[in-house]
């Protein structure tokens, strides 16, 4: 999770002028600091879904998830846990690779 912090708070410093001003921390909430309208919350969740190839379902775009870089950070960690815990499905049995 130590590297998906950074890259979120370089996105939002970057791109959200108020970001720059107050001197956002982990756990600040975007919404109660102002940091994004609909249209920046849109962008963030395109930004994760392109950075981290995952895809974001719209029961998961609450403010539990994405209202502080501490909390988009933890969800996208879980997301990307999930991910990588699914065994391939297109790599065939061990049985199948022999030949027979």
């Amino acid at each position: 999770m130590l590297s998906i912090e950074p890259e979120i708070r370089s996105f939002i410093v970057e791109n959200y002028l108020l970001a720059r001003e107050d001197g956002l921390s982990n756990d600040d909430s975007f919404l109660e600091k102002g940091i994004f309208d609909s249209t920046g919350i849109l962008e963030l969740v395109s930004f994760v879904e392109h950075k981290y190839s995952l895809e974001l379902e719209p029961d998961e775009l609450v403010p539990e998830n994405l209202d502080s870089i501490a909390s988009l950070a933890r969800f996208l960690q879980r997301k990307l846990d999930a991910r990588n815990a699914i065994p391939e499905m297109s790599e065939p049995a061990p049985a199948a690779r022999s030949g027979r």
